[in-house]
């Protein structure tokens, strides 16, 4: 079998929980990092539009961001650009409201973490979505690393618009990239033993990285590549491909 047809053949090891080219069960304790996207996978919201919601503009933004996680909108710094001018004049209590009242965990986060956290693995969180609720969420879950994009604001009320930090303006899918390459590179280890777990297209670069991609409730062309996706239950179902070999 070539590794190509290994790739494309697919096993559903139990409902809702399929490998391909992988034969469990893996060893957790073999990678050394693992890596998170945030909206829509260590969370249960696209922050973005929640946001939007506040200012009555929620359809308008969540259209924008279903075509970007889709690949549909291949400039994803430009379509976060259009979403953000729209969200001018948030204020930063309605962006707690968010945190407290609709920002959840995804069944099985907190215990994946604490797993790879207890097997020796680095947790990183790298999103497209904002720091406000990273940092929070990277507090909350005593994180390793987290990136994300830094919301411009003045007067305690949103600009409109991303404000620049020391690594560049935008974490895009080559900055989520370029991010697990170099905390592995920080941490001593190689991209083959690192784990990366996203749903959306500007997930793809980086889970095409690593030694293990997984996709969680993913978009189609996200799910066609990945060579774990849970379908149904929470993340803690990718500790099935590890068994007790953790």
């Amino acid at each position: 079998m070539t590794s190509q047809t290994a790739l494309d053949a697919s096993n559903e090891i139990s409902p809702g929980l399929v490998l391909r080219g992988i034969q469990p069960p893996l060893r957790l304790s073999d990678y050394r990092l693992i890596a998170f996207d945030m909206d829509s996978t260590l969370i249960n919201i696209e922050c973005v539009d929640e946001i939007a919601d506040a200012v009555g503009r929620k359809a308008e933004v969540a259209a924008i961001t279903e075509a970007a996680m889709r690949g549909e909108i291949t400039d994803f710094k430009d379509s976060l650009r259009r979403r953000v001018a729209l969200l001018r004049g948030v204020s930063v209590d309605e962006l707690a409201q968010v945190y407290r009242a609709r920002l959840r965990l995804n069944p099985g986060a907190a215990e994946l973490v604490l797993a790879c956290k207890a097997a020796g693995l680095k947790v990183l969180l790298v999103s497209g979505g904002f720091s406000y609720f990273a940092d929070r969420l990277r507090d909350r879950l005593a994180l390793d690393f987290a990136r994300s994009n830094l919301l411009e604001i003045e007067h305690g009320r949103l600009t409109g618009r991303i404000q620049p930090q020391s690594w560049g303006d935008i974490c895009d899918g080559a900055m989520k990239r370029e991010t697990v390459l170099s905390t592995c590179s920080l941490i001593g280890c190689s991209p083959s033993q690192a784990i990366a777990m996203g749903d959306g297209a500007n997930d793809l670069e980086m889970m095409r990285a690593v030694g293990l991609s997984v996709a969680y409730r993913a978009k189609p062309r996200v799910r066609a590549q990945a060579r774990v996706a849970i379908d149904m239950g929470g993340l803690d179902r990718l500790l099935e491909v590890f068994g007790a070999q953790v």
